[in-house]
C-alpha cells in the first residue's frame, strides 16, 4: 500500500469514527465493519454490540457470530444464539439462517423442523448461502422437478455472487446434470470466475445417491425443504471385525464432493502430522499430501449438513466431529502405515473431555485414475477410491483402548490425483455446537 493510499485509508476510517460518535446504530455497524476489514476485531466486536443493543439485527448478527467462534471475544455459542435470536425477531432471514446451522448440532438449539422453516425464510429471501444449502439438497434428488429446482437455485445463487455456487453451475451446465447440457454457458461461468481467481474444480461425477427412507408421515413431496434426511445412516459393508472396517458406497452426491473440493481449494497448503512422541505437529514424509483444515468460521449450512450425513454413515454425532480436513494427493504421494488415535499430551491440551479420536471416516471426492488405495494391512483389507465412497473403521477396541491392528496407509496415487475428505470421531462432543 502506498503512503497515499494509507493516508486515504486513515481518512476514511476517520470519518466512519466521528459517524459512530452520534450513537446512531447504522453508524456503529457501518465502522464495526470497517474495522473487521482492517483486523481490528476486539473494537469491531464493540462496536457491533453497540450497534446491536441498539437495535440494529445486522449488528446483532454479526456480533452473535463473533460470539460463535471467539473472534474479538470470549467464545459463547449460547449469548450468540439469544443475539440471534434477537435479530430474528426483528425479521432477520440471516439471524434464522445462522440458527438453523447451529441447530443441525443439536447441542445450542434443538435439531427439530425450525430448520426446515428458518432455510426456507432464507431462500425466499435470497441469502446466497442457503440458496446454495437449498440447491445441494436438491440436488440429491432423482426426481426431475427437484434437479431443475437446484439448477434455478444454483443460477439465483450465482446471480447474486456466490462464487461456489457458480462453480457448481458451471459443472452441471457442461455435463447436463438436472438440465440439457451447456456448454457454452459453461465456459462463460468459468471465464468470468477465472477473472475473478477462482479456478476450476478438478472432474468430480458421481451416481445419484439412493433415494433415503421414506419418513414416517410418508414420502416427502417434491420440492419440499427436509434436512433431516441427512440423519439417515446409510447402510455400511463390513470389510473386518478386527479391526472393524466398513465401507459405505454413494454417500455423497457430485454436487457434495465439489462443495468439498471448492472449499478447500484456496486453503491448500503441505500436510502435517502429529509427532506420537512429542505430540507436535510437523511436516514429514509420513504424509506427503497437501490439505485444509476448514475453520469453523468458513463453515456454512451445506457444509455442516454434508458433515451431518457423514458423521451419521459413522453412526456418530456431528458434535463428536473434530474439524473437517480435506486432502489432494497428487502422483506418488501417500500416507505410509499410521494411526489415528492420539497421544494422551495432544488429547489434554485440545478439550479432553472430548476424549481421543474413537473412529474415523474418510470419503473419497473424486475418481482416481490408478492407486491411492486405502490399506489396513492387519486384516488384509483394501478399499479402492471411487467418489463419494467412505471407509469407517474405528481406532479404538471395542474394550475401549487403543487398537494397534488399526493400523492403515494410504497407498500412493501412481496417476491423477485423489481428494479425500476425513472426519475423526471422538469418544464424546468435541465440538460446541
Amino acid at each position: 500500500m502506498t503512503r497515499g493510499a494509507a493516508n486515504d485509508d486513515d481518512t476514511e476510517l476517520g470519518e466512519l469514527r466521528s459517524d459512530a460518535a452520534s450513537g446512531v446504530p447504522d453508524a456503529l455497524f457501518r465502522y464495526a465493519t470497517a474495522l473487521v476489514a482492517r483486523g481490528r476485531v476486539e473494537e469491531a466486536a464493540h462496536h457491533y454490540h453497540l450497534a446491536g443493543a441498539a437495535g440494529h439485527a445486522n449488528a446483532q448478527v454479526e456480533y452473535a457470530r463473533m460470539l460463535l467462534h471467539g473472534v474479538g471475544t470470549d467464545a459463547d455459542p449460547s449469548m450468540a444464539v439469544e443475539w440471534l435470536l434477537r435479530a430474528e425477531g426483528l425479521g432477520s432471514p440471516i439471524a434464522g439462517y445462522h440458527l438453523a446451522l447451529i441447530g443441525l448440532g443439536n447441542l445450542q438449539l434443538p435439531r427439530d423442523g425450525r430448520i426446515n422453516e428458518r432455510m426456507l425464510t432464507a431462500v425466499q429471501h435470497d441469502y446466497p448461502p442457503a440458496l446454495r444449502a437449498a440447491a445441494i439438497h436438491f440436488g440429491r434428488k432423482r426426481n426431475e422437478e427437484d434437479q431443475a429446482t437446484c439448477i434455478r437455485l444454483l443460477e439465483r445463487g450465482a446471480g447474486r455472487g456466490d462464487p461456489i455456487a457458480a462453480l457448481l453451475l458451471a459443472e452441471r451446465l457442461h455435463r447436463g446434470e438436472g438440465c440439457q447440457a451447456q456448454h457454452n454457458a459453461a465456459n462463460e461461468l468459468w471465464l468470468q470466475l477465472a477473472k475473478h481467481g477462482v479456478p476450476r474444480l478438478p472432474e468430480i461425477t458421481a451416481p445419484l445417491p439412493p433415494p433415503s427412507p421414506p419418513r414416517a408421515s410418508g414420502e416427502v413431496p417434491p420440492g419440499t425443504l427436509a434436512f433431516e434426511e441427512a440423519l439417515q445412516p446409510a447402510p455400511w459393508t463390513m470389510h473386518s471385525q478386527q479391526p472393524r472396517v466398513m465401507q459405505v458406497d454413494h454417500l455423497l452426491s457430485a454436487d457434495e464432493c465439489r462443495l468439498m473440493v471448492a472449499t478447500a481449494m484456496p486453503y491448500l497448503r503441505a500436510s502435517r502430522v502429529v509427532d506420537p512422541v512429542t505430540g507436535r505437529s510437523d511436516a514429514r514424509q509420513l504424509r506427503t499430501s497437501s490439505d485444509a483444515p476448514i475453520d469453523p468460521v468458513l463453515e456454512d449450512l451445506a457444509l455442516r449438513v454434508v458433515q451431518l450425513r457423514i458423521a451419521r454413515a459413522a453412526r456418530s454425532e456431528l458434535a463428536q466431529a473434530e474439524h473437517l480436513i480435506v486432502l489432494r494427493y497428487q502422483p506418488g504421494q501417500e500416507y505410509r502405515p499410521h494411526r489415528d488415535y492420539l497421544p494422551d499430551r495432544v488429547v489434554q491440551a485440545d478439550r479432553p473431555s472430548a476424549g481421543n479420536r474413537k473412529r474415523t471416516i474418510c470419503v473419497y471426492l473424486n475418481a482416481v485414475a490408478q492407486g491411492g488405495e486405502t490399506e489396513f494391512p492387519v486384516p488384509g483389507v483394501r478399499i479402492a477410491p471411487a467418489p463419494g465412497r467412505a471407509v469407517v473403521f474405528d481406532n479404538y477396541t471395542p474394550d475401549g483402548l487403543p487398537d494397534p491392528d488399526s493400523l492403515h496407509a494410504g497407498c500412493p496415487v501412481q496417476a491423477g490425483e485423489k481428494w479425500l475428505a476425513t472426519l475423526w470421531l471422538r469418544e464424546h462432543a468435541y465440538r460446541s455446537f
